[in-house]
């Protein structure tokens, strides 16, 4: 048995059908596919709405050039876009885990692999640049909350406090692939083992007719033994 565990891919040690303790890996699929989804129809309805009346919400200023309004008009259109695309992967991530549909869960995990390594860029620029967080808080509006207490602090606690923010940000990312991943896996199981039953319970064995049979010629009998005598 100890032999076993040792030979276990490391891939089968963190198998597991349940998730956040007492949900299977399947219904976490579901409820995660559709929080994606809410979340991105908010925003798309929030960027439609921005762009059909963009003077209400301030998308535009008097003091920009037209150029860089036309600009600000396409990276909506484009984040709209890409907010309909993510309504979609997250729609065939929830429909894929329901159906027990592998396939179809394999782009929103792709985009959670996709998304991680993002974040995990943004953390090593951090590293690499630290200068970088005292030009955005410089950038950020006077009447932010506590944004002169937050740029007093020294570059070497502000960098801590984003890592460790950061880093929570992606321990709870990576949970949430494995849980994914730990879906499909057991979505294509499923899927194996219910092809397997399908083709043991179907095969049929076909017989001649009784005709047939009763026309064959029966073997002949052996011959007797003989016991020889001397």
């Amino acid at each position: 048995m100890f032999a076993d565990k040792t030979m276990m891919s490391p891939w089968d040690r963190w198998y597991s059908t349940s998730c956040c303790l007492c949900c299977h890996v399947r219904t976490g699929t579901i409820i995660l596919g559709v929080w994606y989804m809410l979340i991105n129809a908010v925003v798309l309805l929030i960027l439609l709405t921005a762009l059909s009346d963009p003077e209400q919400y301030h998308l535009t200023s008097a003091e920009l050039a037209n150029d860089l309004d036309v600009m600000d008009d396409a990276n909506m259109c484009i984040a709209s876009a890409i907010s309909l695309l993510m309504i979609l992967i997250c729609g065939m991530a929830t429909y894929g885990a329901y159906k027990l549909r592998a396939a179809w869960i394999i782009p929103f995990f792709c985009y959670q692999i996709f998304d991680f390594a993002l974040n995990t860029l943004v953390a090593v620029s951090i590293v690499v640049y630290p200068n970088t967080i005292q030009d955005y808080l410089q950038q950020l509006p006077d009447n932010f909350p506590y944004k002169e207490e937050v740029a007093a602090l020294s570059n070497v606690y502000l960098v801590l406090i984003v890592l460790l923010f950061i880093g929570c940000i992606l321990g709870f990312k990576a949970y949430l692939i494995a849980c994914v991943w730990n879906c499909y896996r057991y979505v294509s199981g499923r899927g194996g083992s219910e092809l397997l039953l399908y083709v043991t319970t179907d095969t049929t064995v076909l017989l001649p007719p009784y005709d047939d049979n009763m026309s064959v010629p029966p073997k002949r009998a052996p011959a007797p033994c003989t016991t020889a005598t001397a």
